[in-house]
């Protein structure tokens, strides 16, 4: 997937892996504000920075020109932002050899992106699905992986996008197995099962949910 897909009215999302799960290059942002953040980051860190920064900016370029070259902050939670421009939600997120990068107009936005592990425990099976966990038991060894990173993408998703990263823990939201969307208080998560080899979901605030409101479910 490397243009643009749009997931929900205001919604679009990029990555640079192609179709067939293969990582596409990232475009490393070269955006002064960028390189003077990165500089400060160790070296494996300011590549994958630089890299979830250029495609964020690129996906920018396509959706929202306008705002191409607009500072990226980030608050003390690490949820990054579009300085002055609060009606607007970005998300990234790294995995190994892949990037994922999130805009989303008048909503909050969470992305997340994750290579699955060769093998998931039984105890983080139970923790991430407690009323799942018999039926993934049931899967090979590395399909249970898989479905527990698709699940894993959707519950962090829904997390990134309320701003309240693990201290929401997302482990605690329903996401079952197989699922391709669902809801969380006042978000609603998608996982593009159809769209991406490597798992990837988003999460976003309703419709009218205005961004800078956007918080945790109770």
């Amino acid at each position: 997937m490397t243009r643009p897909l749009r997931i929900a009215d205001r919604v679009w999302l990029s990555t640079t892996s192609d179709p067939r799960g293969r990582p596409g290059p990232a475009p490393a942002s070269r955006h002064p504000d960028d390189l003077r953040r990165a500089a400060a980051l160790p070296e494996w860190r300011a590549r994958e920075f630089l890299a979830g920064r250029g495609l964020l900016r690129q996906l920018l370029t396509a959706v929202r020109p306008d705002l191409a070259d607009a500072e990226i902050t980030a608050d003390p939670r690490g949820k990054p932002a579009l300085h002055g421009h609060p009606g607007i939600g970005i998300s990234v997120s790294h995995t190994e050899g892949g990037v994922a990068a999130g805009v989303a107009v008048g909503r909050a936005l969470g992305v997340d992106l994750q290579r699955p592990t060769t093998h998931v425990s039984p105890a983080l099976t139970r923790r991430l699905l407690p009323h799942h966990a018999r039926q993934l038991a049931a899967l090979p060894p590395e399909h249970a992986a898989e479905e527990v990173a698709w699940i894993w993408t959707a519950q962090e998703a829904c997390v990134k996008a309320s701003g309240a990263g693990l201290a929401g823990r997302p482990w605690t939201i329903r996401v079952p197995p197989g699922a391709r969307r669902g809801h969380w208080g006042g978000y609603r998560w998608t996982t593009l099962r159809d769209r991406s080899t490597l798992p990837l979901s988003c999460a976003y605030t309703d419709r009218d949910a205005p961004v800078e409101k956007a918080g945790p479910p109770a």
